[in-house]
């Protein structure tokens, strides 16, 4: 009885963990999105994907709307949106994107988390190339029409459309389009009426990299290393 409670408290930790560090990720998303465009999200596209991602993680509203006062005030953090590239083990090419108020200290953690993770952080451009950036768009696909919905965005932008899951195991629909067409497909999305669960964008790996059970294990191992940096936003990279 006492190993079952110390596996799920220790779950427990790790979900906390995980909503911890999506909420934080979350803020600085509302932060610098109200200093680009302002408060009101009927008027800045950034915020209203914002506070759309914040609903995606469950972020409570009281906890959201105190984001969009701090980031509006006078006081509040300037961060900094910084991609830094390297290599995992074996080779896997990884970017990471930061928003940061210490450039400095960020820089100097994530070389420390590709050293210690087996890796090496490289120079810019060293594996950005291998990557296309892309708009994501992951919608409920309860009551879509799929087929007809794929067939209607194709005109607003949308390149590949697929199904996957959220963090909960929920089923998603998950639209892609260029980067530069990310504005033309929310506006498709939304004359149909759609709101998505969340937005943003992603770093597509052009070419993907197979490995054994063990040596994935260990690149898989130095991006978790680099997920749970406060400064860190997203990683990806080309592990298949």
């Amino acid at each position: 009885m006492g190993r079952i409670f110390e596996t799920r408290k220790a779950t427990m930790f790790k979900r906390w963990d995980r909503m911890a560090k999506a909420f934080t990720r979350v803020g600085k998303e509302i932060a610098i999105a109200v200093k680009q465009g302002g408060e009101n999200p009927d008027n800045n596209p950034a915020l209203r994907r914002a506070i759309q991602n914040a609903r995606a993680v469950n972020m409570p509203k009281d906890k959201v709307e105190n984001a969009i006062k701090r980031a509006a005030g006078g006081d509040a953090t300037d961060y900094q949106e910084i991609v830094y590239e390297g290599y995992a083990p074996h080779g896997v090419a990884v970017l990471v994107t930061t928003a940061t108020d210490n450039p400095v200290r960020t820089v100097a953690n994530v070389r420390m988390h590709f050293k210690k993770g087996g890796g090496n952080m490289g120079n810019s451009g060293s594996v950005a190339f291998t990557f296309k950036r892309m708009g994501v768009f992951r919608l409920d696909p309860e009551g879509v029409d799929a087929d007809e919905l794929e067939l209607e965005m194709i005109d607003y932008g949308l390149q590949e459309m697929g199904e996957s899951e959220d963090d909960e195991g929920n089923p998603v629909l998950v639209l892609r389009c260029e980067f530069s067409d990310f504005g033309e497909l929310q506006r498709g999305l939304e004359q149909k009426g759609l709101e998505p669960k969340s937005t943003g964008s992603e770093y597509i790996a052009l070419n993907t990299v197979e490995l054994g059970e063990e040596q994935a294990t260990e690149v898989l191992a130095l991006v978790d290393r680099l997920e749970q940096d406060d400064d860190v936003q997203h990683v990806f990279h080309n592990l298949a």
